[in-house]
């Protein structure tokens, strides 16, 4: 199963901004929603943040108002735009794509992973 790409981790300071993107992989399925999660070590795995088909967005708390989700339907992209970084929002950040099979109901397809590390 081909995964869906992420770009855009790196390293900042405490207050910095970074802005994560992924592309969803082609499929004859359509996309439910796409999303951000985040782990750090030694921690589960978190949401972060996601955007459903009609545009709905859902924010973990303890990102609410610092992080921004957007996503290009026309291109199958989601972005996370990070501001106000902070060092407890380090981890690997990765991107997920649910589609919908109808048949087998909804399928994750997750990314690899990008290293977001904010230092203090």
């Amino acid at each position: 199963q081909v995964q869906p790409v992420e770009s855009g981790g790196g390293s900042v300071q405490t207050g910095g901004s970074l802005r994560l993107s992924c592309a969803a992989p082609g499929s004859i399925f359509s996309i439910n929603s796409m999303g951000w999660y985040r782990q750090a070590p030694g921690k589960p795995r978190e949401l972060v943040a996601y955007i459903t088909s009609d545009g709905s967005t859902n924010y973990a708390d303890s990102v609410k108002g610092r992080f921004t989700i957007s996503g290009d339907s026309a291109k199958n992209t989601v972005n996370l735009q990070m501001n106000s970084l902070k060092p407890e929002d380090t981890g690997v950040y990765y991107c997920k794509v649910a589609f919908d099979t109808l048949v087998a109901g909804i399928v994750d397809s997750w990314g690899q992973g990008t290293q977001v590390t904010v230092s203090s």
